[in-house]
């Protein structure tokens, strides 16, 4: 088979922050799928032919980059950040995993790009310099029960957690739900910051103790990055120590 597939990380959202491997990579493609806000990212050329889609269709649109590249195509399906993260990388494989035996021999390749939570966590500092996680508030994919376990058992083991898709038009309540839980567990000090649309024109980081975090602050644009109880400020930066005891 002629046809190539790269699945490509486009970055939190300035150009600048685009590795030159995926920069490369868009500019081979002949066919460019992904959501429609994050293709608008992309400066395509007249012949490249563009495949928008809606941001719950992505077995769909894997399916689609899949089939494209079957046929010759040089396919890139783009994510914002890293595709490996709450992106497009694990839909394509599950669709190659329920999908034609040829697809197996295509030429796949997953460029990564640099996620959200460490766009963030550059500007505030180092919040991440200890253990971490990150954890997705939508429930369109799991049963949000098991999201509140998540960040319960998160919080008691102390890790610091950047939280993906934390608000949305169908889902305004559940940031809201996810503080009071992270109350019962961490100190009201615990910093939370805002990050919204970070490395754009439009970029906004908020900090606020726990106690006084407010859904309201975050959009659907924005990373909600959680301390544990060992992340602490130095000066202007947010950052946890690297060391960490069972006391």
């Amino acid at each position: 088979m002629s046809g190539t597939l790269r699945i490509i990380g486009l970055g939190p959202g300035a150009a600048s922050l685009r590795t030159p491997e995926a920069e490369a990579a868009l500019a081979g493609a002949t066919d460019l799928l992904g959501y429609g806000p994050y293709l608008a990212r992309v400066a395509a050329r007249p012949e490249q032919r563009l495949h928008p889609t809606d941001n719950r269709e992505e077995l769909d649109r894997a399916r689609h980059a899949l089939q494209l590249a079957e046929g010759g195509a040089r396919v890139a399906v783009v994510s914002s950040g890293d595709p490996g993260v709450f992106a497009m990388a694990a839909a394509v494989f599950e669709a190659l995993e329920h999908g034609p035996a040829a697809w197996h021999a295509l030429d796949i390749q997953v460029l990564p790009g640099i996620s959200a939570m460490f766009a963030v966590a550059a500007r505030l500092g180092a919040p991440l310099g200890h253990d971490f996680c990150a954890i997705s508030l939508s429930d369109n994919l799991k049963p949000w029960a098991l999201v509140e376990r998540r960040l319960r058992l998160a919080a008691e083991a102390g890790f610091a957690m950047a939280l993906y898709n934390p608000i949305s038009r169908a889902r305004p309540w559940q940031l809201g739900q996810a503080f009071g839980i992270l109350r019962e567990v961490l100190p009201g000090s615990a910093p939370v910051a805002f990050a919204t649309a970070v490395s754009r024109p439009e970029e906004r980081i908020l900090i606020r103790p726990l106690a006084e975090a407010d859904p309201a602050l975050a959009d659907m644009r924005t990373l909600v990055l959680v301390g544990s109880a060992a992340t602490r400020m130095a000066g202007r930066f947010l950052y946890t120590p690297r060391s960490a005891s069972l006391a």
